[in-house]
């Protein structure tokens, strides 16, 4: 009788990357991305903290997470916990205000100034709009345009 995603807690549905965001943060941890692939059941969760993450953060999370899985009764088959990486994804406002400045890579889902791919200084971000310097000139970008984007490695 297992509800596999999304399933119930407390009598409320509650859905896999809800469940792990509250757990994640109750821990000190920001959920950065969750992927879940259904043929081989790898579900693959992404973490991050200020200052970055270690191997034994690493550790602490997948042992916390899998009992947490098999309390709530979460069909998986392996448990992935990484890093994000030196490219980080960026999906929610507060991940733009926290990286003002850097140099980040975005692609839009509709084209503006007849472009959908970009690369800039993120230089502001307010009221779902963030301004993006490219080449000189700041361009007014809407979050919810967002189709993907990442930070540029500093290397």
């Amino acid at each position: 009788m297992g509800f596999f995603s999304p399933f119930f807690i407390c009598g409320g549905a509650m859905a896999l990357e809800e469940l792990l965001e509250s757990t994640l943060e109750g821990m000190g941890y920001e959920l950065v991305d969750v992927e879940q692939l259904a043929r081989s059941k790898l579900l693959r969760i992404f973490v991050d903290k200020e200052g970055g993450i270690t191997i034994d953060d690493c550790v602490t999370i997948s042992n916390h997470l899998s009992r947490l899985l098999i309390v709530e009764n979460i069909d998986y088959g392996r448990l992935e916990v990484s890093s994000p990486g030196l490219d980080r994804p960026l999906r929610k406002e507060t991940d733009f205000l926290r990286f003002i400045g850097e140099t980040i890579k975005l692609k839009l889902r509709v084209p503006v100034q007849g472009q959908r791919n970009f690369v800039g200084v993120l230089r502001e971000v307010n009221d779902g709009i963030i301004k993006l310097e490219v080449e000189g000139k700041l361009l007014d970008l809407e979050l919810s345009n967002l189709g993907k984007a990442r930070l540029v490695p500093k290397l």
